[in-house]
């Protein structure tokens, strides 16, 4: 991890280089003595912007939860079929988790040990739960196969959407881009959740 230079700090870039620690040694074994030589800052420089490492975990999560529960205000979420919307959502996970990979990663690897991470993983089951509720509409329009338990199928779609995270690596060059990784998932997952036509 490259460490900026001190006079190319800000809040924001303070908050991409926690991030990246946390990710790498964990949210409970980072301290700010860490998140300090990585910043290449003092302490009280960090304390100056914020109260501490909870606060940097908050700001993290939040952009992650802020990313995907705005795709559930965008048009395509909100219109047509609940098939349609529900694949449009996936395809928009995606993007998304691909676009804010290492911030999506700290939110999925968040355990609970914190009021932070309590918030956090609420808020992740209710986009999880507000998924649910399209996969469970598109059944009751006919548009899904009746034999799939919509609970189940939520929970391997996100499995799927989720294993990015382990995987993807945009500057390593794994050769797919977003578009590919998008349409692959939704083709993966609705194709066999469909009914036959």
């Amino acid at each position: 991890m490259t460490t900026p230079k001190r006079d190319t700090y800000t809040p924001e870039t303070l908050l991409a280089v926690a991030v990246g620690v946390f990710n790498e040694r964990g949210y409970d074994g980072t301290s700010m003595e860490h998140l300090s030589k990585a910043a290449g800052i003092s302490k009280s420089s960090i304390y100056h912007h914020v109260s501490g490492k909870e606060e940097l975990l908050r700001r993290a999560v939040s952009r992650a939860l802020d990313g995907l529960f705005g795709i559930l205000e965008e048009p395509g979420a909100t219109r047509g079929r609940a098939l349609e919307r529900v694949e449009y959502v996936t395809r928009r996970t995606v993007e998304v988790l691909m676009a804010e990979l290492p911030y999506v990663t700290l939110l999925l690897r968040v355990r609970g040990n914190t009021r932070t991470e309590r918030w956090a993983m609420e808020r992740r089951r209710e986009f999880d739960h507000r998924v649910a509720d399209l996969l469970k509409a598109a059944a009751a329009d006919g548009d899904l196969r009746a034999d799939m338990d919509t609970r189940l199928a939520t929970r391997l779609l996100f499995g799927m959407v989720n294993s990015l995270v382990e995987w993807y690596r945009p500057q390593a060059g794994t050769g797919y881009d977003r578009q590919q990784v998008a349409d692959a998932v939704v083709r993966l997952a609705f194709d066999g959740l469909r009914t036959a036509s």
